[in-house]
């Protein structure tokens, strides 16, 4: 039953979280997270812009793949806290889907089966593709939360920052989408 209080839902999926400047938590410090999910129940996205200093042909080694040496060279990104132990790769939409593929977007998909890696171990994997280790999360009403608190800013997403964008540059390419100056944000923002 809805009272009169309730305001209507509104799905980030698809959208940036910019960690701002006064979030108190390591592992989000300049995050730049996308919304894979956003749904009343909770969401789920991927930091796209902490590179860890992993190569990905520690994980084709793992698997037991063979891999082709300039694939391995591809860097693995810390996806977040939850799941350390799982991998998932986001990558462009495309006419090959793999067994886990799911599409987010009309240009963005998400897999988590071992089938996308050995074919990318072999260079046979898609044109462009960012692998994580582990994922953000959020219970059901804890993002809304911490973005009427300012500890977010949501910008949309592109598949071009993504997936073409420097690494270095990903947090003020998706602030530059909405006109705003990453430089110019306050560290100790606050509510006026």
């Amino acid at each position: 039953m809805s009272g009169a209080n309730d305001t209507p839902f509104t799905s980030f999926k698809h959208h940036f979280l910019l960690a701002m400047p006064g979030l108190d938590d390591p592992h989000f410090d300049h995050a730049l997270i996308y919304l894979a999910e956003h749904t009343a129940d909770g969401a789920m996205g991927f930091i796209v812009n902490q590179q860890l200093n992993i190569p990905l042909s520690t994980v084709f080694k793992q698997l037991q793949l063979s891999f082709d040496e300039q694939c391995g060279l591809a860097p693995l990104f810390d996806g977040g806290p939850v799941q350390r132990d799982r991998g998932f790769i986001l990558h462009p939409a495309g006419r090959r889907q793999w067994q886990s593929t799911t599409q987010l977007h009309s240009d963005i998909c998400l897999t988590a089966s071992q089938d996308i890696l050995a074919d990318m171990a072999l260079g046979r994997g898609p044109e462009a593709a960012l692998v994580t280790i582990g994922y953000s999360a959020w219970s059901a009403g804890q993002l809304e939360r911490e973005l009427a608190d300012n500890v977010w800013l949501t910008l949309p997403g592109d598949s071009d920052i993504l997936f073409h964008t420097p690494l270095a540059e990903r947090s003020q390419a998706a602030a530059r989408a909405i006109g705003l100056d990453l430089n110019a944000l306050a560290h100790d923002a606050g509510h006026a």
